[in-house]
């Protein structure tokens, strides 16, 4: 079977190294120069670790999740106060790393000449698996697949194929991502804070650094800028270590970004001999931190379900019942979680002064089994088997 991944993001990279270990002839191009992971840091909750896990790339992740410190999670005020706390065991079971690790890991897990960089897709096919690729030479050529992988993140060339894709729009606040330049101390607490139409959240990486990210309401900001004023203005008089992590994080490194998603959800994540995967299917808000790791939920789905007809006489002809079967499972799963975290994102960033600080006393008094529940939920994922 051939197969062309477009994209050597995190779940492209991911279904490759899984493909590729069953033999099967795959090529993943990638439009950048390089393959790069970008931004800061990243957290791979238990249900993402689980898919790296049956991918059959999940060891060195579980090295270095167990290279991390106990850690109390939860929400807090701006002064400090606890709102809620979550179950010790999800923090433990997550892994907080740094992005460009996360790639360089994945990348490795396959043999660097099946990455072709510097290769666009100008034009898909779906029907007929067919991809027009302008490559770094200049040469454009055409190459016929029997599995177009569309990994290709949220502005995905592959998508625009699909009839009903929504496009993409502004969720109303954009943040600030950050690492601190060495390792700091936050006394086994990574929590999230929330204020008015503002939050901050602070996590270490299982190296000592800490990943910080700031959220706040704002008109879509333009690429480049990076407002760090108003990064100071907003957090500086918070409880600590929010002022002195921002201090010990070099301006030069800090990424500031409007927060995108899909404008409207797919009806199918699969058409003719294509199909899509991550952030191309279901760019989310990043409130429950779930984008990446639904991401990997795909790839490890349909790395298990083309697997599984691999090895039969016409299992480049068996590509549609996968592919049904892939939507069947995925979708609606990424779709409920997508909802789920741009309701959060509404609640965090509604109102003023007073409605947030109801906001904020109402969650402090429900209990926090019941705010952590459908958290807890969502991170639960069961590899699929020969039963689905």
């Amino acid at each position: 079977m051939k197969v062309a991944i477009v994209g050597a993001g995190i779940s492209g990279l991911a279904l490759a190294a899984a493909l590729h270990r069953e033999g099967l002839d795959v090529t993943v191009y990638e439009k950048s120069p390089t393959v790069r992971g970008g931004g800061s840091g990243i957290t791979l909750a238990p249900n993402a670790l689980a898919a790296l896990d049956s991918l059959g790339i999940g060891a060195p992740f579980r090295e270095r999740q167990r290279q991390q410190g106990s850690l109390q999670g939860g929400q807090r005020s701006p002064r400090g106060t606890w709102l809620m706390r979550f179950p010790s065991d999800l923090t433990a079971q997550s892994l907080v790393i740094a992005r460009d690790e996360l790639h360089t890991l994945l990348a490795s897990a396959l043999p660097r000449d099946l990455i072709r960089t510097g290769t666009r897709v100008e034009k898909v096919a779906p029907l007929t698996g067919t991809l027009t690729l302008h490559d770094c030479e200049g040469r454009v050529r055409s190459e016929t697949f029997d599995l177009v992988v569309g990994a290709d993140g949220l502005t995905s060339a592959v998508r625009k194929a699909w009839p009903e894709d929504p496009g993409t729009r502004y969720a109303g606040y954009a943040a600030w991502r950050g690492l601190t330049k060495a390792p700091f101390d936050l006394n086994g607490v990574g929590a999230e804070t929330w204020g008015t139409r503002a939050r901050f959240g602070v996590a270490p990486l299982y190296d000592g650094r800490v990943y910080w990210f700031g959220v706040h309401t704002t008109p879509e900001p333009r690429r480049g800028h990076n407002n760090f004023e108003e990064l100071h203005r907003l957090f500086d008089r918070w409880h600590s270590p929010i002022p002195e992590v921002i201090r010990a994080s070099s301006e030069n490194t800090i990424q500031y970004l409007p927060i995108i998603e899909l404008a409207g959800e797919l009806r199918s994540f699969a058409r003719g001999r294509a199909v899509l995967i991550g952030d191309a299917a279901h760019a989310m808000t990043p409130n429950l931190g779930q984008g990446a790791c639904q991401g990997l939920e795909d790839a490890a789905t349909l790395a298990f379900l083309v697997q599984s007809v691999v090895s039969t006489p016409r299992a480049a002809h068996s590509c549609d019942a996968v592919l049904v079967k892939y939507d069947r499972l995925r979708r609606a799963r990424a779709h409920a979680i997508a909802r789920s975290s741009r309701r959060i994102g509404r609640a965090a960033h509604v109102g003023g002064s007073t409605l947030a600080s109801l906001r904020n006393g109402l969650v402090r008094i429900i209990p926090d089994w019941a705010l952590t529940g459908p958290v807890t939920d969502v991170t639960r994922w069961t590899p699929p088997s020969a039963d689905t």
